[in-house]
């Protein structure tokens, strides 16, 4: 993709490389899977949103924090397209913060930083083991308990598909994107590979205040294996830190959606294989049409108001999952 991105760097790429170079009925059908799975993406966001906030206090009524983070995803990508990159250059250092931070902080803590001096290692690795057990037992329950973990993160795993979406908007991309999508594979591997890594010295999968935490819909970071470990070490203040950052991640990922979504729409529609009005843009180049229905789409997060967050959450999961692997 990387090779053929920068070979013909337009909108949408490679949704319309899949109807120029393979099939124009492979183009509508790869086309409109990722903008059901983007559009979809965009509302589970703005409900993590809202989750996330509740860790610290909900008195702030659920649809007015739905209502203000698609005002903010409107106002970032209503307007030119630098604004949505500056905004996704600030809100992305804060996960590189988080992401940093928290391998900085299981190394520190599993060689006995921590308020209790305890050097624990490895030792969840051991005891009860690195891998969990699920529908049967030895081998096969290990094995079954890895693909459960596969398909459920599966989801969250991103790469030159969306950087390829801005090539249609990038100064000079011929020098620009071979570097970004080098960069793409080893910030991926850095990031996924340890902070599995992290996770799994951190906190046991048997960890009974991990259970707890999502059998109760625990909002935010409460949830998180990271805090679970901060509190068995009674580690003050960073979980309110983990939480700030993982609300600028949640903020990030929403944005870039709301993007992706967007551009992938407008590629259709270029394509003619969209009505022509989602072709229209304002004078900053932006498909103005394209981005209000993506927005319009996304007013489904209001189902949160009327029922629970885990349930709206567990219905896009699903249909991100089926979009995910059908793309």
């Amino acid at each position: 993709m990387a090779e053929m991105v920068t070979y013909l760097p337009i909108s949408s790429p490679f949704i319309r490389f899949a109807g120029r170079f393979v099939d124009e009925a492979f183009g509508v059908a790869a086309g409109y899977n990722f903008f059901v799975l983007e559009s979809m993406l965009v509302p589970f966001e703005v409900v993590a949103c809202n989750i996330v906030i509740n860790y610290w206090s909900n008195i702030v009524p659920t649809w007015a924090v739905i209502a203000i983070v698609l005002i903010i995803y409107g106002c970032l990508n209503l307007f030119a397209v630098k604004y949505y990159g500056e905004s996704e250059f600030w809100l992305a250092l804060g996960k590189v913060i988080l992401a940093v931070g928290l391998i900085v902080y299981t190394f520190i803590t599993m060689v006995g930083g921590n308020p209790l001096g305890d050097k624990y290692g490895f030792r969840f690795f051991r005891d009860p083991g690195s891998f969990g057990e699920v529908y049967s037992t030895g081998s096969t329950g290990r094995f079954l308990g890895f693909v459960v973990c596969l398909v459920q993160a599966s989801y969250t795993v991103s790469g030159p598909d969306y950087l390829s979406m801005a090539a249609g908007e990038t100064e000079n991309p011929r020098k620009i994107l071979p570097r970004a999508y080098n960069q793409v594979f080893w910030r991926l591997a850095t990031f996924f590979i340890l902070g599995s890594l992290c996770v799994g010295i951190n906190v046991s999968y048997k960890s009974e205040e991990l259970r707890r935490a999502y059998e109760d819909e625990a909002p935010g970071a409460a949830a998180s294996p990271y805090v679970a470990g901060m509190n068995r070490l009674q580690i003050r203040v960073l979980p309110d830190i983990v939480n700030a950052l993982i609300l600028t991640a949640v903020l990030s990922a929403g944005n870039s959606y709301v993007y992706c979504a967007s551009r992938s729409l407008f590629g259709l529609a270029l394509e003619g294989r969209a009505p022509k009005i989602l072709t229209r843009c304002n004078k900053a180049g932006v498909p103005i049409y394209c981005v209000l229905l993506v927005l319009l789409i996304s007013l489904i997060s209001f189902l949160q108001v009327s029922n629970g967050s885990a349930v709206v959450l567990d219905w896009l999961v699903n249909i991100v999952h089926f979009s995910l692997m059908v793309d």
